[in-house]
């Protein structure tokens, strides 16, 4: 039997307790030989107290008295009621009365077929009564195992926590599963395979079969070996179900781990594709631009006046920017995807990183009514303004005749998590975003409607923009989230824990 610390490890883990086949109990049996030594005799004495000296119906009642106690007692007392009962027919009933001879032959043979139905219908109790029984165990094993499963289903799905259910249920102090050397495991001819050890419940779990009191081969890939006493007959039988869910829950880890890979290669996939897209196309616009621009200036046939060269110069700066922009974005969302962002956390003001996230952008069109005695935020300076600019671009670019307002506030209310926090709101008032758009700006490689900026091909992107903006803030510990702007128009609100002092590592 398990020890203390074995049967506490796990409230959920009772120990089976299936009831018994043992077929009619002793009180029964005992029971019906008292009925079987009364009752012939109490309908011997009934029919002469009432003159009745029918023998058809007399044998009938004997048997009927036979019957009740193979109901109550099984096969042998039934057997002695019916041989007690043929014996008192014969010398009560049958002619001569009072003698155990038979004169007729006819009531011999009655007599005998009264004796046999007797003990068949003793037996086909006995049988009955078992199979009941039987058919209790079964449906206690049936309920066991179905618990077990809702608890499988429950539970944390790992390994560990389903042989800890086994162990408990079982009465074992400890459990451990062995599964088949891998593809790349190296075997020495002649010598036993080396197992591996996959999971273990319990105190010093057992690695061989030589420590281990019972082992269960559930397919070829899998064994259990389980420490702890002696397991009963109805146990034994459970183990072997026990092993059918081993392997349920083994292949569906396995199926999970599929899944996230076949995951990763599919997103891995579509950045690829999505990278060459932009490299065929969003890329190649700007680079286009520089090389028409270059060779204009180039020409020496053709003098350009200072204005034209200026615009000239100024195209190739813009492009130039833009390609950079677009780099930049690629590289931080590779970082993002392969979760290698590790921001560098201190106190920052969102004034001090307005100036840096706004280069570029038409002063114009920004209408900023942030207030200087707003608190820190914990954040990463560089990411931050990479934040702000994208989202700034974007409201730019799909609100062109609305001004893009910066507002910010701290106080009651404002939370991440359980931290109190700041937000910035970047207001536009464009044609909004619908509901079922929303989650899906957030994602690499989208862009509004799937479709270059209204603005025109100068305005493109790569769709990058907002995934990375999205990709930095949660990085940093905060949220970015969309909402309607009253009036019309879509409202990005950032929001940062406020800083505490305490920072300088990856949040």
């Amino acid at each position: 039997m398990p020890g203390p610390e074995a049967q506490s490890s796990d409230s959920d883990a009772v120990l089976l307790r299936l009831p018994a086949v043992r077929g009619i109990g002793r009180g029964r049996v005992v029971t019906g030989l008292v009925l079987a030594l009364l009752l012939p005799p109490g309908v011997e004495v009934m029919v002469t107290v009432l003159g009745f000296r029918n023998f058809a119906m007399i044998m009938l009642l004997q048997l009927a008295a036979a019957v009740a106690v193979a109901a109550i007692g099984g096969l042998w007392p039934a057997v002695v009621a019916a041989v007690l009962g043929s014996f008192l027919l014969n010398y009560l009933s049958a002619e001569p009365v009072g003698s155990l001879s038979i004169a007729d032959p006819t009531t011999l043979f009655t007599l005998v077929v009264f004796l046999a139905v007797a003990c068949g219908v003793a037996l086909a109790v006995g049988l009955a009564s078992r199979r009941a029984q039987e058919a209790a165990r079964s449906e206690a094993e049936a309920t066991a195992l179905s618990e077990l499963a809702l608890r499988i289903l429950s539970s944390d799905g790992s390994l560990e926590s389903f042989l800890e259910k086994v162990r408990g249920n079982l009465g074992m102090e400890a459990v451990t599963l062995l599964g088949s050397p891998g593809p790349d495991s190296v075997t020495v001819p002649g010598a036993p395979p080396q197992w591996r050890i996959l999971a273990s419940a319990g105190p010093n779990p057992p690695v061989t079969h030589a420590a281990a009191d019972h082992a269960a081969v559930v397919d070829p890939h899998y064994t259990l070996l389980l420490r702890g006493g002696a397991l009963s007959s109805q146990h034994q039988r459970l183990l072997a179900a026990f092993g059918a869910f081993v392997v349920a829950v083994r292949e569906r880890q396995q199926l999970v781990k599929s899944r996230r890979d076949n995951l990763r290669l599919a997103e891995g996939n579509k950045m690829r594709t999505s990278i060459l897209r932009a490299v065929s196309h969003d890329l190649r616009t700007p680079l286009a631009g520089i090389k028409l621009a270059v060779s204009s200036l180039r020409q020496e046939e053709v003098q350009f006046p200072p204005d034209v060269q200026k615009e000239l110069l100024e195209t190739i700066e813009n492009y130039a920017d833009r390609l950079d922009h677009l780099v930049d974005n690629l590289l931080d969302m590779s970082r993002i995807t392969a979760d290698a962002v590790n921001p560098l956390l201190a106190g920052t003001t969102w004034t001090e990183i307005l100036p840096e996230a706004l280069r570029g952008i038409p002063k114009e069109r920004i209408r900023s009514e942030l207030q200087p005695n707003l608190p820190p935020v914990t954040a990463d300076a560089g990411m931050l303004e990479s934040v702000v600019a994208n989202i700034v671009e974007n409201a730019v670019k799909y609100a062109p005749g609305s001004d893009v307002i910066l507002t910010a506030r701290a106080g009651a209310g404002i939370t991440v998590g359980d931290q109190p926090a700041s937000e910035l709101r970047i207001v536009d008032h464009g044609s909004g975003v619908g509901h079922n758009e929303v989650l899906e700006m957030f994602q690499p490689f989208q862009r509004l409607g799937d479709s270059p900026s209204p603005a025109g091909g100068a305005g493109g992107g790569i769709g990058l923009g907002l995934a990375v903006a999205k990709g930095f803030t949660e990085a940093m510990g905060g949220t970015l989230m969309a909402e309607p702007t009253p009036g019309g128009g879509l409202t990005m609100v950032v929001t940062l824990p406020l800083w505490t002092g305490h920072g300088g590592g990856r949040a």
